[in-house]
């Protein structure tokens, strides 16, 4: 399957927003946002058994794919530290989290439903806020351990999401490509369609391209609504081939009204799948759909309702 990501010829959905999903609807606490203890007890494994279970139904229903996407945005050694986990604790819990994603997928796929696991990769810092300081070759080496750990589990991909600058998706995708497995870079934008930092979304997929060769398999946007960067894509640039899949917020709100929220933003489902049909319609090589901040089952069960039609 690494050779031949089969997202890339069919529609896949994938989740949904994790963590917001157990915080703020199971009432989960997760210290520093990190989804992945949870693999540690049974009753947190079971809680994220039945978060994947639920969106693969969804994707049964609708005779897509699914990609199956670790519950590793956290597992980075840096918010380890944090959660007061060693080197080794880290590099198990990220090969549990594959095992976990594997079994998963060798209990549904038998069906017929095509299942991708993926490694999920976020940022070294802040999935909000850019990094003015973060360099390639630094961030190729942090994120070295926790991608090796993906590869030496069987995972088939990796996914980097909430990327804040070029420079960490050019470095992850560096270090995807030093362990033989294919990578997927997500970019989040602000409300004005650029990263964080200022960047425009064409310039950073070619920043990352020219740096690697152009390694990534493909590209996404995530933790944004579409409605603020959907003008991107009314008129057509080279570069918006590169780009495959969505994983919007629920909200309208901005990442600092959002920071400071202390109840759910879930928005409109219907409305936010309309905007997915929208999007689709202009970039027919849209392929990977699924969620993030804010959204939850009923968000995704929206989307493939209008999108698979």
């Amino acid at each position: 399957m690494t050779d031949n990501l089969p997202q890339l010829d069919r529609l896949f959905l994938t989740d949904s927003g994790l963590e917001t999903d157990l915080l703020f609807n199971r009432g989960i606490d997760l210290p520093h946002f990190a989804a992945f203890p949870l693999l540690a007890d049974a009753g947190g494994r079971q809680q994220l058994t039945d978060y994947y279970r639920r969106h693969i139904a969804i994707a049964a229903e609708h005779g897509t794919g699914f990609i199956l996407e670790s519950p590793t945005w956290r597992a980075s050694q840096d918010w380890a530290t944090l959660l007061g986990l060693s080197p080794a604790a880290l590099d198990a819990s990220n090969r549990d989290a594959i095992a976990l994603m594997q079994q998963l997928r060798d209990a549904h796929q038998a069906s017929g439903l095509p299942i991708v696991v993926s490694g999920c990769v976020g940022p070294r810092g802040d999935g909000y806020r850019a990094d003015p300081g973060a360099e390639a070759a630094a961030a190729a080496a942090y994120h070295v351990p926790q991608i090796n750990s993906f590869a030496a589990a069987g995972a088939d991909m990796v996914s980097a999401v909430t990327m804040t600058t070029m420079a960490e998706a050019t470095g992850i995708a560096l270090a995807a490509r030093a362990a033989g497995l294919p990578v997927a870079i997500s970019f989040t934008l602000e409300t004005d369609g650029r990263l964080p930092d200022g960047t425009a979304l064409g310039h950073a997929i070619a920043a990352v391209d020219a740096a690697t060769s152009a390694y990534p398999a493909y590209f996404m946007i995530n933790c944004v609504h579409p409605d603020h960067f959907s003008v991107l894509f009314e008129t057509q640039a080279d570069w918006q081939s590169r780009l495959r899949g969505i994983r919007a917020n629920a909200s309208t709100l901005s990442h600092a009204e959002l920071d400071v929220m202390t109840v759910l933003d879930a928005g409109d489902p219907p409305a936010l799948a309309e905007s997915y049909h929208w999007l689709r319609a202009r970039l027919p090589h849209l392929t990977v759909l699924g969620g993030c901040c804010g959204t939850d089952q009923r968000h995704i069960a929206a989307i493939a309702a209008r999108c698979c039609s």
